[in-house]
């Protein structure tokens, strides 16, 4: 009896990933619960593990794409005959080594050619017989399509097995065209000219396959444009009060909480806010159905090595400062060591991105679908501004809305933008509105 190992879903509007790795080889026994194969998709890549025990029966090779609810593998029960002795010979191949069966003689019956059972034919046989019956799907087909000899080809896989990018780099090898023959000397000219191009320390550029989140996360991007009536409006904020109140109390704020007082509550509060007096920024197309939210799950954008990843503050609009500050810090650490669960990244209805902290003074910030809106965060930079009848340097941020112009008009957004610029230059509001 065989297990089934299937594609799991893994979160709302996702229909396919790519599988990344697999973390046990072809054969191995596997332990229920144990790590089986990393999944990748455009929000995030996650460890899948195994829903039983058996031996593996690998059927979608690493690096494919993959659809959920595609069966990429099946976990065999390891039942042996009686005596120890496997229950079949594809058993009986599997738990053997190359090397063993090499030089365990064989009947002649079962050898094509006549020539001494323990002869060089022979053991290439035995030894090719064994490395098919372990092929990956995958590689068995290339083999048998090239008609490759296997006893030419040398496995990197586990006990010597041939994987299927051994298959592609030996047939690559052997299309490559032979090297030119070096020309007969001739007599020097009278005058030394090199034919030897220059070589630098370093090549002129890099090449290299983007990684599969990348290509995801591209796709998405360009989805988003295509799919969206997308519009950006701008406006300026005065930092002056925040940056004031975080001064002031930030010593007290963190010996009480433990983390620092930051700069993202504020919008988060404000973003809630503003999404509370405008609806429409807090609302969806869906098929022909224009659907109005009526929580506020908050996405906040983290840059990662891997890529942009946004995780979401479930019921932002019921969480204190402390609670914000806590699940962005939370998150950004989990972002940054690879440890994001799928749950962590989906279901926001609005999303912020602060592109200030690389130093970003002005960005039309990128629609996060299916949602409506998008805050983009910039640099603090002092800038001269009138002040009544004067001039005065304040520290000034400039703010940028995207929106989905089929759902929100122009007069929404720019209402929604001046709701955020007025709750953060007058903080003050969140005790007096809360």
């Amino acid at each position: 009896m065989s297990i089934e190992v299937k594609i799991p879903a893994v979160g709302e509007s996702i229909t396919s990933g790519v599988l990344s790795a697999w973390h046990k080889q072809n054969g191995d026994m596997v332990n229920d619960g144990e790590a089986l194969f990393t999944l990748e998709t455009d929000k995030i890549s996650t460890e899948v593990p195994a829903v039983g025990s058996g031996k593996l029966r690998i059927q979608v090779d690493a690096g494919q794409e993959v659809k959920i609810g595609q069966l990429v593998a099946l976990l065999e029960d390891n039942i042996k005959a009686p005596g120890g002795e496997p229950s079949s010979p594809a058993e009986a191949a599997d738990f053997a080594s190359p090397a063993a069966n090499a030089t365990v003689p064989r009947s002649v019956e079962t050898t094509p050619v006549p020539v001494d059972e323990t002869g060089p034919a022979t053991r290439r046989s035995g030894v090719e017989q064994e490395r098919n019956e372990i092929l990956s799907p995958a590689a068995r087909r290339i083999a048998e399509e090239e008609k490759v000899e296997l006893s030419e080809v040398m496995g990197t896989g586990k006990h010597g097995q041939v994987t299927k990018s051994d298959l592609i780099q030996y047939l690559e090898s052997k299309s490559s065209p032979p090297a030119p023959a070096k020309p007969s000397a001739a007599p020097a000219p009278d005058v030394a000219v090199s034919t030897t191009p220059p070589t630098g320390p370093s090549p002129r550029f890099t090449r290299r396959k983007m990684s599969s989140l990348r290509k995801k996360i591209a796709a998405q991007l360009v989805l988003a444009q295509q799919n969206a009536a997308m519009l950006t409006t701008f406006n300026e904020c005065d930092m002056s009060a925040v940056m004031q109140l975080r001064s002031q109390y930030q010593e007290s704020f963190q010996k009480r909480h433990t983390v620092k007082l930051g700069f993202m509550s504020f919008f988060i509060k404000a973003v809630v806010a503003a999404l509370q007096s405008v609806p429409e920024m807090n609302a969806r197309i869906d098929g022909d159905d224009l659907v109005e939210n009526h929580y506020y799950d908050i996405g906040v954008a983290v840059g990662t090595d891997r890529g942009l990843v946004v995780p979401v503050i479930r019921d932002a609009d019921k969480k204190s400062f402390a609670e914000l500050e806590k699940e962005v810090t939370a998150y950004a650490g989990k972002a940054r060591e690879g440890k994001l669960h799928l749950d962590d990244l989906t279901g926001g209805v609005f999303t912020i991105t602060n592109g200030g902290i690389y130093g970003s003074l002005l960005s039309t910030p990128i629609l996060n679908p299916p949602q409506s809106g998008i805050l983009g965060m910039h640099k603090i930079q002092n800038r001269p501004i009138a002040i009544g009848d004067k001039i005065e340097v304040r520290p000034m941020m400039y703010l940028a809305v995207s929106y989905d112009h089929r759902v929100v008009d122009g007069k929404e957004a720019v209402t929604f933008l001046i709701r955020v610029k007025e709750y953060v230059e007058a903080p003050i509001r969140f005790l007096l509105e809360g």
